[in-house]
């Protein structure tokens, strides 16, 4: 395998980052397919592992990995599980590359790829975002995705196809403006489309997990789409509160209605059970918007905490005096 080499502290034109979460089953071939194919572009590159407190052996794996490829490879340990989208931030404020690639540990979405994303960006796109052409998936994660696709787009007005795809590659300006970002929750996918001035998105293939098993659940799945829209559109709330007027009205009708009957036919003891059935139609409403109104009272109330978006254990690199960092 060649080696790429340059100058000792010169940046690198690309930087990989990869969040890690108890991956040690799939590594090895992560390990296999990614140095070949970023040594197959001909340009200085860096690939930048983020492990988001892993349980299992991936941490061990990573320090091995760095010590037979020290000068292409960098590894971030965070204290424990921050997510996702922490780990990538985390990545984000240490990569180094003129360009930056987020590409998932699980090799679904295959890292000989990233060279027609970077023919995307000498085409004078600033990010490039992707399309699973064959999704293999289950049907429920499918289904959920293209449900999670359309309501974020009527509500934020972000178009991305596939939300869920994080092989992605972002220009260093945009990576810069989500640095500077202080919000603790956000989707950077969709941070990176508001940043943007000449996004595209492309088409790439899309496998089935090497090894393991996916770390989203349906309901982290739909966790993760609350924070996209309450984050990105107040529109929920101003639908919530169009719905109140409405139901007013409707109620205001109906309650004119019912007297009207009253003194015309006189009391109906059945339409007790309709009054009944309305007043449990208006209370799951209200529980609605009440839960509505709390995601954003939440989002108020975790930037209020101004708690770090993630801890840094140690880093594995160039950087030594950046570890134990909180962020």
């Amino acid at each position: 395998m060649p080696e790429v080499s340059r100058p000792a502290g010169a940046a690198p034109l690309v930087s990989v980052v990869i969040p890690v979460y108890n991956e040690e089953s799939g590594l090895e071939a992560l390990f296999a397919r990614v140095y070949p194919a970023l040594d197959a572009l001909g340009a200085d590159y860096e690939v930048l592992f983020v492990d988001d407190g892993s349980h299992d052996r991936s941490p061990a794996m990573l320090r091995e990995q760095y010590q037979k490829r020290p000068d292409v490879t960098r590894v971030v340990l965070l204290q424990s599980n921050f997510g996702q989208h922490a780990a990538i931030r985390a990545g984000f404020a240490r990569a180094r590359g003129g360009r930056v690639v987020t590409l998932d540990a699980d090799l679904q979405n295959p890292p000989e790829e990233i060279a027609r994303m970077l023919e995307q960006m000498d085409a004078g796109h600033d990010y490039v975002g992707t399309i699973r052409r064959k999704r293999h998936d289950v049907v429920w994660r499918k289904w959920a995705s293209r449900l999670m696709n359309r309501m974020r787009e009527r509500l934020t007005h972000i178009r991305m196809t596939d939300q869920g795809c994080m092989l992605r590659a972002y220009d260093r300006r945009i990576i810069d403006a989500i640095n500077s970002t202080s919000e603790i929750n956000t989707f950077i996918p969709a941070l990176a489309y508001v940043y943007s001035s000449n996004p595209v998105e492309i088409e790439v293939e899309h496998r089935e997990r090497h090894a393991g098993e996916s770390k989203y659940s349906l309901f982290r799945l739909v966790r993760l789409n609350f924070d996209l829209v309450t984050g990105f559109s107040v529109a929920p709330l101003q639908i919530f509160s169009v719905t109140g007027v409405l139901i007013a009205l409707g109620s205001l009708v109906l309650f004119v209605w019912l007297m009207i009957d009253r003194f015309v036919y006189g009391p109906d003891v059945g339409g007790v059970f309709t009054l009944f059935a309305l007043a449990f139609f208006f209370i799951g409403v209200l529980l609605v918007g009440i839960g509505i109104l709390g995601e954003y009272v939440g989002r108020i109330y975790q930037e209020v905490q101004d708690r770090p978006r993630y801890v840094v254990r140690a880093v594995l690199g160039d950087e030594p005096s950046e570890e134990q960092r909180p962020e």
